[in-house]
């Protein structure tokens, strides 16, 4: 469901995607895929316990499981690097256009795919987890074969320690940076402005990722390496499957990092509900007597919320939220609607017909 909303929150403002955000899109696709593709076949296998569903299925859910868990590692690797070069480096960053995010998404894919594809090509193994109810990589095969040996250490230097690294330093250095600007800043403006909020909204996006990084990716890393530099038959069982448990919980919390934390995909998502709400509402045999008697101010906290301000930009300036129908039907079956003026006007209130024709300057 969380991936679900956030595709579909990108797909209503396509066209208004920054080239960061087709990274996010990117890792919901490969968080949904992991979904798809593992659940459907674990929940049934854990149900009876043992794995149902053969060998050639086992080494298919174990590719799944490692293609679409590496492309999202590696996902935030690049939006992390991105983030880093247009905050950090903005004369180089503002060069950073949508059809190289494109391109680094396919990379991406690429990365990933030559460690899911190694195991098929005898480079590493697949087969069941030793709790028995899933498949993943042969875990005992690097006790007794150098190059299952060599896919492990791979796997943990370029898909753990690489990433982890290139993550914090990205953070770190945007971090810095957001508050040197912001010191530089608070010289000459109050510090009730638009950087507090930013800098916050930063350092919570960071925060974030980089704890749910680790939180998903550290125990199996720690599995992985015990298993093939000690004995794996030693390794509890419990141990794998924990791991496991804790890496599959990133395609729950990526897109609610997401969700929750960039205001613009919120306000999109309020915006949809609102007008969910409102159609849902309207087919209700009993929405016309409340319409007309209950209703109004409702709406028209709906539209105050609504005219908040994004980026800096207004969301839909001189725009009919709610109609659904053609603007000239709308404006004979709506309701009055007003909308507060943030700051620095004479006016209280004004009508949503009258935007249009205000100076835009009186509403910032």
């Amino acid at each position: 469901m969380g991936n679900c909303t956030l595709l579909l929150v990108a797909y209503h403002k396509r066209s208004t995607l920054k080239p960061a955000e087709f990274f996010i899109i990117n890792l919901s696709i490969s968080d949904l895929g992991m979904t798809l593709s593992l659940f459907p076949l674990a929940i049934p296998s854990s149900l009876t316990h043992r794995w149902l569903f053969g060998e050639i299925v086992c080494q298919l859910y174990a590719m799944c499981g490692v293609l679409f868990g590496l492309c999202s590692l590696t996902n935030l690797t690049a939006l992390s690097l991105v983030c880093c070069l247009k905050v950090c480096f903005p004369s180089h960053g503002n060069k950073f256009s949508s059809s190289h995010a494109r391109l680094l998404v396919v990379g991406v894919w690429c990365y990933a795919s030559v460690f899911a594809v190694g195991p098929l090509a005898h480079w590493g193994h697949y087969g069941p987890e030793p709790y028995g109810t899933a498949c993943c990589i042969d875990w005992h095969a690097p006790n007794h074969e150098l190059s299952a040996l060599s896919y492990i250490v791979c796997l943990f230097v370029f898909c753990y320690a690489l990433p982890c690294t290139i993550i914090f330093l990205s953070y770190t250095f945007i971090l810095l940076t957001v508050r040197g600007s912001r010191q530089a800043i608070q010289q000459h403006v109050s510090q009730q402005t638009k950087t507090t909020s930013a800098h916050a909204l930063i350092v919570k996006l960071s925060v974030a990722v980089c704890v749910g990084f680790l939180g998903a990716w550290t125990p199996y890393a720690a599995v992985a390496m015990w298993a093939a530099f000690g004995d794996a038959t030693r390794v509890p069982a419990n141990a794998f499957a924990l791991a496991a448990v804790l890496a599959k919980t990133s395609t729950i919390y990526n897109p609610m990092v997401y969700l929750l934390c960039k205001p613009n995909f919120r306000e999109c998502l309020y915006r949809d509900t609102s007008m969910l709400r409102q159609r849902i509402y309207r087919g209700s045999p009993q929405s016309e007597p409340k319409e007309r008697f209950g209703l109004t101010s409702q709406r028209n906290t709906d539209m105050n919320i609504s005219m908040r301000f994004s980026n800096g930009q207004q969301e839909s300036y001189g725009a009919c939220l709610h109609c659904t129908e053609t603007a000239a039907a709308c404006h004979l079956t709506a309701p009055q609607r007003t909308a507060c003026v943030l700051t620095g006007s004479s006016y209280t209130d004004v009508t949503v017909s009258q935007l249009s024709t205000k100076p835009q300057a009186d509403f910032l």
